[in-house]
């Protein structure tokens, strides 16, 4: 049996013996829209729950376009032309366009020229998101929970605010897309580190596919509500990274017929767990580095035995990321069963902890490999994973371990399908 596996920006073939009996499982199918940038424009001027764009400001009013990083695969090229024609009123220079890094590294100016193209980097403001410089964060509000809001300053000084990127599922805040522009995109390191606190991440509804109740999510979109002027433009896209539709308007309304929309596609489920899960991380630009790549470990988690193994074939061009708390976290402990404890005696000040409660979490399940021909095996080994370099030779092994009957499972798109156990 062969099947390709999303990796980096050529995919991975992997061939494996006739003889296993192996359950592929892919989000359904969804055909692309036949024009993305009419899609895109009849969205802007037939929004969900609000006026057109058009109406929405003044020639005058200055227009903030938050845009998402190096990590997502948001096709801006497509996006870009129609919206900018909408605003076609608004003078040139008082259009900046905001990165919503959250947490991650600054994207360099060759990313970004892939992410917007050429004209946009060269004619328009681009403002990236720096939780290290604390200065530039303004205090708007205080949720129900208690987390102090504190959003870039140069975000606020806006009279129109458009989120834009993709729904896609998320394994701690239910999907992504809406308000996670703003936070954890626009937002200071310890509003982000509060919605992402343990105490969050701990809870039962903090998990793919569930928005309404999980605390990290409806955190996120109370922190919308401090600020005005906001209006959504979101996508979803297939396996192929392919617009299959448009979501744009009012941030709840819009973002939740886009939930529904992607949950319909990305929904799947197993009458079994497994004993292996083969998966990726759906390919560049999100398998990066080993950080973005729980993601699609979490994925594989939810099907795969206690006791089990998880494959995932992920680039990781970018490394684990260096420099990163991520990395000092991984390698302050000499083991996966210390992991947990280490976050949590030491989360008031490091950052990335939450990445790492969930590798924890599917380590003390499952062991997990990682196939990357980027990285070192060493390298590998310092992230707490074992290294693979031949994903057949390896499955042959786990079956004369796990046995004859051995069941295996192949999530070919990582974290673009949530698969869940059903024994419906």
């Amino acid at each position: 049996m062969k099947f390709n596996l999303p990796y980096g920006k050529t995919g991975l073939m992997v061939d494996l013996s006739d003889d296993l009996e192996i359950d592929i499982v892919e989000p359904r199918w969804i055909n692309p829209v036949e024009e993305g940038a009419s899609a895109i424009a009849n969205a802007l001027q037939k929004p969900i729950g609000c006026k057109p764009l058009k109406e929405l400001f003044k020639p005058s009013d200055k227009v903030a376009i938050i845009f998402s990083d190096i990590t997502r695969a948001t096709p801006y090229k497509i996006i870009l032309p129609p919206l900018l024609a909408e605003l076609k009123d608004i003078q040139k220079n008082n259009i900046r366009f905001f990165c919503s890094n959250g947490t991650h590294r600054l994207a360099t100016k060759e990313e970004l020229t892939s992410i917007l193209g050429k004209y946009f980097v060269e004619n328009y403001t681009i403002i990236q998101n720096d939780v290290r410089n604390s200065g530039s964060f303004e205090y708007v509000g205080t949720t129900t929970s208690g987390n102090r809001i504190a959003l870039n300053k140069e975000i606020l000084k806006n009279d129109l605010i458009i989120l834009t990127g993709f729904i896609e599922p998320h394994f701690f805040a239910g999907f992504s897309g809406g308000g996670k522009a703003l936070v954890p995109g626009m937002a200071s390191i310890e509003t982000i580190k509060y919605n992402h606190s343990i105490a969050h991440l701990s809870q039962k509804d903090v998990t793919w596919g569930i928005t309404t109740g999980n605390p990290i999510w409806e955190e996120i979109m109370e922190a919308t509500d401090f600020v005005s002027g906001l209006f959504l433009l979101n996508i979803t896209l297939n396996k192929s990274k392919l617009i299959t539709n448009v979501f744009a308007g009012d941030v709840r309304s819009a973002h939740k017929a886009g939930c529904q929309f992607a949950k319909d596609s990305a929904m799947a489920p197993v009458n079994k767990l497994y004993d292996i899960v083969i998966t990726s991380n759906s390919g560049f630009p999100l398998d990066l580095n080993i950080y973005q790549t729980v993601k699609g470990m979490c994925a594989a988690g939810q099907i795969v035995k206690k006791g089990g193994t998880i494959i995932i074939a992920s680039e990781c061009w970018d490394g684990i990321p260096g420099n990163s708390d991520y990395e000092t976290i991984l390698k302050s402990v000499k083991n996966v069963s210390e992991l947990k404890k280490f976050i949590q005696d030491n989360e008031s000040s490091l950052n990335d902890t939450w990445q790492i409660y969930f590798q924890a979490l599917i380590q003390q399940k499952a062991d997990i490999y990682l196939y990357s021909h980027k990285l070192d095996d060493s390298l590998i080994r310092s992230a707490l994973l074992n290294p693979v370099n031949d994903i057949k030779s390896l499955i042959n092994k786990l079956v004369n371990k796990y046995g004859p009957q051995t069941s295996i499972c192949v999530l070919p798109d990582g974290p673009l399908t949530i698969p869940y156990f059903s024994n419906r």
